[in-house]
């Protein structure tokens, strides 16, 4: 057998291969899902911080113990997208206080999925990675944009529902490093993640402890559907702000006319928050990642 011969795999070899991975994420989603390191703050500041009436100082204090979250909380805190009208803030508490807990639990998911990117391992997805990574803060920032803008929903729970609503394909990116063949054919696991990232994220989103409604959300988030004309749910305002980000369509939507009349009168109608929102997505692009 020759050294190259597990780059050969094709045919019914891959499709083997990418059934193996298929079937070991069933069999840990079904079990104990073992996320990746870079997760395990994620998962401990969420069960220090489950309580909502939490003080902003007792907040500080169990935030304060991861630098880089900190960091990033006071930078996000003096962003356009939330000191346009206030003076800087430069301690921890004022920025908790003018951000509020659900972006202290989406900053420390969006810093989990940036040290996902930036493994060594996924360097053969870095372009895909790297295109799910600019979809999900245009995503955020859409989200919260339309609640701001058309509903009574909560923006900052918008927000953290936009960023997260791809986290199932982060996930299998992350999970596809592990085999070697899939690592040599990156495109072989483009059509895996468009079948399986939204029921993957589901579990996953839940597993993390995320609220329901955020976790349903992104249920069939990137199936074409008829919408309100005002959106009306969080589930409205996730499937719009992914279809305003781009929504992926060469390899999300093979099989869909990125041009259809729904997608094309959703951009029009919408066209008002797009400069704001370009603007704002690489200002907490820059922040965050």
């Amino acid at each position: 057998m020759s050294e190259h011969a597990d780059k050969d795999k094709v045919g019914e070899e891959l499709a083997a291969q990418r059934f193996q991975m298929l079937e070991d994420i069933a069999k840990e989603l079904a079990g104990e899902v073992v996320f990746p390191t870079c997760f395990d703050t994620v998962l401990r500041l969420r069960k220090e911080l489950q309580d909502p009436n939490l003080t902003i100082s007792h907040i500080a204090r169990v935030v304060s113990v991861e630098p880089l979250i900190a960091a990033k909380l006071i930078r996000l805190a003096n962003s356009a997208v939330y000191a346009a009208h206030g003076k800087q803030v430069v301690d921890l508490p004022s920025a908790i206080s003018r951000l509020g807990l659900n972006i202290v639990r989406a900053t420390a998911l969006a810093i989990a999925m940036t040290q996902i990117l930036h493994a060594k391992e996924m360097a053969a997805y870095s372009q895909v990675a790297r295109s799910l990574w600019d979809h999900s803060i245009r995503s955020a920032v859409g989200a919260r944009l339309l609640a701001h803008t058309y509903t009574r929903i909560n923006p900052e729970e918008a927000l953290l529902a936009g960023l997260v609503h791809d986290l199932g394909a982060f996930y299998m990116l992350y999970r596809a490093t592990q085999y070697p063949e899939l690592r040599e054919r990156p495109d072989t696991v483009k059509h895996l993640i468009m079948q399986w990232h939204e029921g993957i994220g589901v579990t996953l989103l839940e597993t993390l402890g995320l609220p329901e409604e955020i976790v349903q959300a992104s249920v069939d988030h990137d199936h074409p559907r008829t919408v309100p004309d005002i959106p009306k749910t969080l589930a409205d305002i996730v499937y719009i702000s992914n279809i305003l980000a781009g929504a992926h369509y060469e390899w999300l939507y093979q099989d869909f006319d990125p041009q259809a009349v729904a997608f094309t009168s959703i951009h029009e109608k919408y066209a008002g928050v797009l400069p704001e929102l370009e603007v704002l997505g690489r200002e907490m692009r820059s922040v965050l990642s």
